[in-house]
């Protein structure tokens, strides 16, 4: 039986990034209504569209199973975001998750192209079920990047799911060129073919890696027992 971790614990994890955000004179804000995250995000130059999986268009999310950040800088410009969403893998696995499309759309019968399709050979993907916690669409602008700013979301979006769900699993998608740059932090494991993924109208043509870490692990780190993010 997983232990129950002290609620005063995750507030100073939570405060200890938050600091660090301000330090570098970004305001955080945490969110949960999908439509203003994508009207945010629609309206942030340089921000790529959203992929559908955080769309409400096309993948609603229920109140409580979902949440965004947004940060901004001293002129309340957008300068970081991120969303993250938990998945109910209870019956399924995050392998035939994703090859069923399900991880992107609610319904694929109705939202996805003839021609979609997603590709899932991570050896670890079929083990990974229950409470999965899937973080994404990290953006970044480019006047914080190398600054520190993808460790401090990646504290509090971790932070947060844990407080929100104490999830079995906590997973991303990423690109491997970003792997090999060491700039994905926090997760202890990571596998290639994690989504090879088309999204014909979405314009989206991926081969991503699957980055995760399991509730232990996320426990651990939240209790300040692993520096794994400080550190990676």
């Amino acid at each position: 039986m997983r232990s129950v971790l002290n609620p005063l614990q995750i507030s100073r994890f939570l405060q200890a990034y938050d600091a660090a955000a301000t330090q570098k004179g970004i305001k955080i804000s945490i969110g949960f209504d999908f439509h203003e995250y994508v009207s945010i995000t629609q309206a942030t130059p340089t921000k790529g569209r959203t992929y559908p999986n955080f769309r409400p268009d096309r993948s609603p999310i229920k109140r409580g199973e979902g949440f965004w950040i947004v940060g901004v800088d001293e002129n309340n410009e957008v300068a970081v975001l991120e969303a993250a969403r938990l998945y109910d893998l209870s019956r399924t696995n995050l392998a035939e998750h994703l090859r069923s499309l399900k991880a992107f759309y609610a319904d694929p019968t109705v939202h996805a192209h003839p021609q979609d399709r997603c590709t899932c050979v991570a050896p670890s993907a079929k083990n990974i079920t229950g409470k999965v916690a899937y973080l994404g669409d990290r953006w970044v602008r480019r006047d914080f990047r190398g600054q520190g700013m993808s460790k401090i979301m990646a504290g509090i979006a971790r932070g947060t799911s844990f407080a929100m769900w104490a999830p079995d699993f906590l997973c991303a998608l990423v690109a491997r060129r970003l792997v090999d740059k060491g700039v994905v932090y926090g997760y202890a494991h990571q596998e290639p073919g994690g989504s090879i993924l088309q999204l014909i109208e979405e314009d989206v043509v991926d081969d991503d890696c699957l980055v995760w870490q399991t509730g232990e692990e996320l426990m651990s780190l939240v209790d300040g027992k692993s520096d794994l993010i400080l550190t990676s």
